[in-house]
């Protein structure tokens, strides 16, 4: 069996990334959602995740349960550029900037949750929340401007092509545009770009169609079912 397993499209961030990396592989890898914050998903993730969190990857006998392990594990499968920039160099940027995600920028994680499906006003702009607002709009101008150009691989993207650091990013391109946080130049194109790619518009459509919806409040999160319409 071969199957990646995620939360909700809408609003698990850390499943999208490496979603995003399986989907442009192209491998035949069959996907399945379990949605986040029922009982029954959790008793389901502990039967099958050593860590009892999504995402997870299952490739015949391995289970690969990180989502930049599960990037990185499809990258050996894809073909070279499909995942990270051909370059030496440029590839080695592109997984710096990607693990400074996956590590960074708590202040917009925790006042901007994700909810691709959702508009919602900006949360008050804290010291520390307009601090990774600054550091992302500089990193993707200075990414766009030195490898965004690339002749090689063209693109819209960080380093021209689509990389995993794009798909690493994604997440916040999102919470840009639920929150309306601003954006300008190059980074607003690039985020732009990010939103008209077909992968993410399917994504985007998918995330739309999920019949389950998640609450953050004082005694923390809630999940439940949407109305039917009508």
């Amino acid at each position: 069996m071969r199957k990646f397993i995620s939360g909700n499209l809408n609003y698990s961030s850390w499943s999208i990334r490496p979603l995003m990396a399986v989907r442009k592989a192209g491998l035949g890898i069959e996907e399945e959602i379990l949605p986040l914050d029922f009982p029954e998903t959790t008793a389901r993730l502990k039967e099958i995740s050593p860590t009892a969190k999504v995402p997870l990857l299952i490739w015949d006998d391995l289970m690969i349960w990180e989502s930049l392990a599960i990037t990185e594990f499809v990258a050996e499968l894809a073909a070279p550029g499909v995942i990270w920039p051909k370059d030496t160099a440029r590839r080695a940027i592109a997984r710096a900037v990607s693990s400074e995600m996956h590590a960074g920028f708590a202040a917009i994680r925790n006042a901007c949750s994700m909810d691709i499906r959702g508009r919602t006003p900006a949360p008050e702009m804290t010291p520390a929340l307009e601090a990774d607002i600054a550091r992302l709009q500089a990193m993707w101008s200075q990414l766009r401007e030195t490898h965004g150009r690339n002749t090689e691989e063209p693109g819209p993207f960080l380093f021209g092509a689509w990389s995993a650091a794009d798909a690493f990013y994604l997440p916040v391109v999102t919470r840009f545009r639920t929150f309306g946080l601003p954006l300008t130049g190059a980074a607003a194109d690039y985020a732009a770009a990010a939103l008209e790619d077909p992968d993410f518009k399917r994504l985007e459509a998918e995330a739309a169609a999920e019949p389950w919806w998640i609450k953050y409040g004082p005694e923390g999160r809630s999940a439940g079912l949407l109305k039917p319409a009508g």
